[in-house]
Order: C-alpha cells, then structure tokens, then sequence
C-alpha cells in the first residue's frame, strides 16, 4: 500500500452537513478554554469526536440488481415479515423489513440499497423513543423514500431516535439511483428500515454488523456469476 492510500484511509473526509458543527464545537472549546484552560482540551475531544460522527468514507458497493445492500452502518435489530407503513403506499401484504440501527458512534451517511427510480419521498413527524425498539419504526419522527426496482418497489425509512432531531434526505421524487448512492444522513444515533417483496431472502442475522454501501443484508434468487464492485 502507497503512502497516499495510507493517508487517505486514515484521514476520513468529512461530510459537508457535518462543517457548521464541528466549527461549533472548535469555537465552544476555544471559549471554554478562555473561561479555564482544561475546558480546551474537553471541548477539543469533543470536536474531534463531533468530525468522527460526521465522518464520510468511501465504500465499494456491489453492483448486482438481484443484491440490496446495507442503507446504514450499524447492527442489525429486526428481521421480520411486517406490514409496511401507510404513507409508503406499499399495500397492506407483509414485507421483509430489515432493521439496522446506529448508534452515536456509526457513520451517519445512508445509502441507496438498490439501483433504481424514486417514486416517493414521504415524511412524518413524531415522538423520540429509543430507535432500536420495535414501536419506533410507528411512533418516531421518519422519511420514507420508495425505490422502484427490477424487483418491483422497496421501501427505505430513515427513523430519528432517542437524541436524533434531523433527518436529512439528499434525494428527489423521479430521481436515478445507484446501489450504495448517498441519498441522506440522520443526526446523532438513529435507525434505518428497509422493507423488501417477500421474494428476498436475508443474507445477515440478528446482531450482526453491517456496513453501508458494502454489507449485503438480502438477495433476491439469482444465478449469475462474480459480482462487479464500485466506490463511492
């Protein structure tokens, strides 16, 4: 490995949602640090962790429409055949929903499971409970986005949790996506759903961890051959 490949895997890039914050908190540890020295170096760790948080890297996401990958890094909660929420206009048949939860110390950004089409974006407010519970993917504030797929449609929820307060969604309604595409970002510890026909098959288990744009979490019966990769 070259030394400039060292440095860029160590060096993370930082997303662009993430500048206003980390500029907080460097000025907050500068004013801290101006009231008691030792304060600087607290509030400079926590800028350092907030630049972590908000942190942007590279993956390499497997490029097979009959494969969805991982919308977010975090473990995996919840595998089960659920009725998908009205506002995704799904139908009311139950759907493989696969749950990965992130927590304060995941990166943030979420990513396209599948190539396809946007046909939907819909948001809903909500309550704040702990997003790794089962009733937080009804009662907590969420964006739904719906994928038009070769598979036909799937459904991806970006959930807000217990100390999430934003939820971001970079994508329009009509717009090309790619699998492993970054399509949004949530603030501070949240979860992601991802509700697929009941043609898919799991391909993770309950605790594992997935990383986005790279973890396959569901495959949908195929019989091709080696699968392409591509970074981003």
């Amino acid at each position: 490995m070259s030394l400039f490949d060292t440095v860029r895997n160590t060096i993370v890039p930082v997303h662009k949602e993430g500048y206003a914050f980390v500029a907080a908190f460097f000025v907050a540890s500068l004013v801290l640090g101006w009231i008691f020295k030792p304060l600087f170096w607290v509030g400079l760790i926590l800028t350092l962790w907030c630049a972590y948080f908000f942190r942007d890297p590279e993956r390499v996401t497997p490029q097979d429409d009959d494969l969805v990958i991982s919308p977010a890094d975090g473990k995996v909660s919840s595998i089960q055949m659920v009725t998908p929420p009205a506002e995704l206009n799904l139908g009311n048949e139950p759907m493989l929903r696969i749950s990965v939860f992130m927590n304060v110390f995941n990166c943030h950004v979420n990513r396209a499971p599948m190539r396809g089409r946007i046909v939907s974006i819909n948001y809903r407010p909500g309550t704040f409970v702990n997003a790794e519970l089962d009733k937080a993917s009804e009662e907590n504030e969420r964006n739904g986005l719906v994928i038009e797929t070769s598979h036909g449609q799937i459904g991806v929820v970006q959930i807000a949790g217990l100390v999430a307060r934003r939820i971001l969604c970079f994508s329009h309604v009509n717009e090309p996506v790619d699998a492993g595409e970054r399509f949004g970002l949530i603030r501070f510890g949240s979860r992601l759903d991802v509700f697929l026909p009941a043609s898919a098959a799991p391909r993770v288990s309950l605790g594992q961890t997935a990383v986005a744009g790279e973890t396959v979490i569901a495959e949908f019966a195929s019989s091709k051959g080696p699968v392409i990769s591509r970074r981003s």
